[in-house]
């Protein structure tokens, strides 16, 4: 009912019992404000397009209902265009196909489990381990060779097959790790479902491949989704934006760039802060990896972090991502920005975009996340001049914040500094 009593979101995202230091969650369903079912279904026309415009204003107002919100995503991030019927919308699940190739060289992938041991060495030899064996196939002793020979069905493994094979067990370790507080993953189905979608990433993008904090990011995707290929496409098209912060090269992480964007906008917005990070040998900014490594997952509760990616994303939308990311021959390589310099269309974009659409220079690429950590430094930087007198009380103070930000105020945050910081460049 318009007007009435918002509704703690908490229960759509069940923590299990006895999970006692699990951040608290501040994002409520406020009716009127937050995008409802009934406000989601009216947004379509009758054949299935979808009133992009209208949907942007009311997640930038309140956010987008728990039970709607991994459909909504799908447009958020590029996985359909807003123009796009239903039937279109039902060919482009048909012919997307996700995880075939990887079942043919590992038959665990799709089968319900996943593996915590290495199953191959590095000359790509089978491991020979009943504990492997054992992971692989439950129930067979650990002296069965025949499931071994069905790791190569295809003959000898090349470079890219064993170099995949060896991380798999990497990304289940991880799995088990990734968000234990919630009562979903004390399903067998549901890690496997992540172990899934991650291993099949990790095979596509031979580039970037598997590093840790993407089964974070992958994590609600699974949630939220119950088709896994949708999760996937979901993923996949999250991936695009943030692939470049995973990319190794020598001794140089991805993420170190938008560390130094980071960097850059404090200098201009908050030069004390800067010049006082720098003094305590934190110039690189590397105490705030996590938060632009993972979007905040850590910072705030499981609901929260949903809730300010959905933001983030609605600020940020570019109606021209779908298409950018469906040209013949487009391949997972091309992200976010791809497209700066190419005239844009006229159709609804996010308030962020918008606003990045005036700017003829370099900054017009910076994503929202780089003014999202700018903001929380910014009103931190009272307690951070006066408290940090090293950089282990810059992780502490940081540490602390851990449920007690708001993602909404965050947001007005980030783009008020965003406009603050461009009028300044300017004048530089």
């Amino acid at each position: 009912m318009w007007g009435g009593p918002a509704e703690p979101a908490d229960s759509y995202y069940a923590v299990r019992p006895g999970c006692t230091d699990v951040p608290r969650t501040r994002f409520k369903i406020k009716p009127g404000k937050t995008l409802s079912a009934r406000k989601w279904q009216a947004a379509f026309s009758l054949d299935g397009h979808l009133d992009i415009g209208k949907t942007l204003h009311r997640i930038q107002r309140g956010g987008i209902h728990p039970s709607i919100r991994g459909e909504v995503w799908e447009f958020l991030l590029a996985c359909y265009d807003p123009e796009s019927t239903f039937d279109e919308r039902d060919q482009i699940r048909q012919h997307r196909r996700w995880k075939n190739e990887c079942r043919e060289i590992f038959p665990v992938i799709g089968s319900g489990r996943y593996i915590t041991a290495p199953v191959i060495t590095e000359d790509g030899q089978p491991i020979q381990d009943p504990f492997v064996l054992s992971e692989i196939n439950p129930g067979m002793n650990g002296n069965n060779t025949e499931m071994m020979k069905e790791l190569t069905p295809r003959g000898p493994l090349d470079k890219k097959a064993i170099q995949w094979l060896l991380t798999l067990h990497q990304i289940g370790l991880d799995v088990m790790r990734t968000d234990r507080t919630l009562v979903f993953y004390e399903k067998q189905e549901n890690l496997s479902k992540l172990w899934d979608i991650l291993s099949v990433y990790a095979w596509i993008d031979t580039d970037v491949g598997y590093g840790q904090g993407m089964s974070d990011l992958c994590s609600p995707m699974i949630i939220l989704l119950e088709d896994e290929a949708d999760a996937f496409w979901c993923f996949e098209r999250l991936m695009r934006r943030l692939r470049g912060n995973f990319r190794c090269t020598g001794n140089s992480v991805g993420v170190e760039k938008q560390l130094s964007y980071l960097a850059a906008v404090t200098q201009v917005i908050d030069p004390k802060l800067h010049h006082h990070f720098e003094t305590l040998g934190g110039g690189d900014y590397l105490f705030a990896f996590r938060m632009l490594m993972v979007l905040f997952r850590r910072e705030f509760s499981f609901c929260d972090s949903l809730y300010l990616w959905e933001m983030m994303w609605a600020l940020e939308y570019d109606p021209d991502l779908f298409s950018l990311y469906e040209e013949p021959g487009s391949n997972i390589t091309k992200a976010v920005g791809s497209n700066k310099g190419k005239p844009k269309s006229r159709r609804p974009c996010g308030k962020y975009e918008r606003e990045n659409m005036k700017i003829k220079s370099s900054d017009a690429s910076l994503p929202i996340s780089v003014f999202l950590v700018a903001s929380v430094l910014k009103d931190k930087s009272s307690k951070l001049l006066h408290e940090a007198r090293g950089l282990d009380d810059v992780v502490k103070i940081l540490n602390d914040m851990t449920g007690n930000l708001d993602a909404k105020k965050a947001c007005i945050g980030a783009m008020k500094l965003h406009k603050k910081y461009l009028k300044k460049a300017k004048k530089t």
